[in-house]
C-alpha cells in the first residue's frame, strides 16, 4: 500500500515526450524500468537530431575519403603483410581525425541546446538533469559510432580485396579501437560543454583538448622518458593518462612494437594488457560523462 501511493501521486507527471503516463501503466512499471524509458527517450531525441543536421552523412563521409586515399597510397607492400602497414598508418590517422571529429560533433551538446533555449525546455521536464546529459551522450555516440564503423569499414572491403582476410583480425582490433577512443573524447567534449557558459569558449576549450592530448602529451612523455630512468608503474601511467595514447598501443601491440614509432612504440614493450588498455578507454568514457552528469545541476538556464 505504501508503494502505491507515489505511483498515484506519479500519475500526472509529464512525460519526457509531452504525453502523460497512465495510473495502470506507472503501477505495472517499476522506477528503474521509467528512469530507463526516460533515458532511451532522451538519446533517441538527440540521435534524430543529429542524423537531421546531417552529421551522420558528414562524419562517414570524412572517414572514408581519409581512409580511402591512406589505404591507396599506404598498400605498397606485396602479400598479406602488406595489411598491417596500411592499419598502422590507418591508426596514425585515426588518432589525429577521430578524437578531433568527436570534439567537434560533442563540444554544443549542452552549450549549444542552452543558447537555443531548447535546454531550458527539457529541464522543466519530470526528467532529472543527470539522464538528459547520459543521454545526449549515448544519442551522439550512436552517431559516431555509426560513422565511424560505416567509414572505415568501407576502407576495410577495400582492403579485404587486396590482400585477404588473412590479417583480418587486425583491422576489427583497430576499428573497435576507433570507436572506443572516438566515445572517449566525445565524453570529454560533453564534459567540456557543460561548464562552457558559451560556444564559443566551448570550442575553445575542445580544441585545447584535442592540441593536449594529441600533440603535446606524447612529446612530454617521450621527453620524461628520454632524461629520467622511469619505473614501469611510472610508465603505464603515461599511457594510460591519454586516451589517444592508449589507443595506438591497443592496436599497435596487436601489430608488433615495430609498426609504430615515437613515444608510442617505446612504450608497446611495457607489457600492457589488453585488458587493461580497453578498461581504462572505458574509464574515460564514464568518468567525463558522470562528471558532467553531476555538474550539470549547478548550471543556470
Amino acid at each position: 500500500m505504501t508503494d502505491d501511493a507515489p505511483r498515484e501521486d506519479a500519475e500526472n507527471e509529464a512525460r519526457p515526450d509531452g504525453g502523460y503516463a497512465s495510473g495502470h501503466e506507472l503501477v505495472a512499471d517499476g522506477g528503474g524500468r521509467r528512469s530507463l524509458r526516460q533515458l532511451v527517450t532522451v538519446a533517441h531525441t538527440e540521435y534524430r537530431l543529429a542524423m537531421r543536421s546531417r552529421w551522420a552523412l558528414a562524419l562517414t563521409g570524412l572517414f572514408v575519403l581519409f581512409g580511402a586515399m591512406l589505404a591507396t597510397f599506404s598498400g605498397s607492400a606485396v602479400g598479406p603483410e602488406g595489411m598491417q602497414r596500411v592499419v598502422a598508418s590507418l591508426t596514425s590517422l585515426a588518432v589525429y581525425l577521430v578524437p578531433l571529429a568527436a570534439l567537434a560533433f560533442g563540444y554544443d551538446a549542452v552549450v549549444g541546446r542552452d543558447e537555443e533555449g531548447w535546454l531550458e525546455v527539457v529541464f522543466s521536464l519530470p526528467v532529472s538533469r543527470a539522464r538528459v546529459v547520459v543521454g545526449t551522450y549515448l544519442g551522439r555516440f550512436v552517431v559516431l559510432a555509426g560513422a565511424t564503423v560505416v567509414g572505415f569499414g568501407f576502407v576495410g572491403l577495400l582492403l579485404i580485396r587486396e590482400f585477404g582476410t588473412t590479417y583480418w583480425g587486425s583491422f576489427l582490433a583497430f576499428l573497435g579501437g576507433a570507436v572506443a577512443v572516438g566515445a572517449a573524447f566525445l565524453a570529454l567534449s560533453l564534459l567540456v560543454s557543460t561548464v562552457a557558459r558559451e560556444k564559443t569558449h566551448a570550442l575553445g576549450l575542445a580544441l585545447l583538448v584535442w592540441v593536449w592530448f594529441v600533440l603535446v602529451h606524447d612529446l612530454l612523455a617521450l621527453g620524461v622518458v628520454a632524461a629520467f630512468s622511469l619505473p614501469e608503474s611510472a610508465l603505464t601511467a603515461l599511457v594510460l593518462a591519454n586516451p589517444a595514447g592508449v589507443f595506438r598501443v591497443l592496436v599497435l601491440s596487436q601489430l608488433g612494437a615495430t609498426a609504430g614509432s615515437g613515444f608510442t612504440a617505446a612504450l608497446a614493450t611495457t607489457g600492457l594488457s589488453t585488458g587493461l588498455l580497453v578498461a581504462s578507454l572505458v574509464a574515460w568514457c564514464v568518468v567525463p560523462v558522470g562528471a558532467a552528469a553531476v555538474l550539470v545541476r549547478r548550471r543556470r538556464v
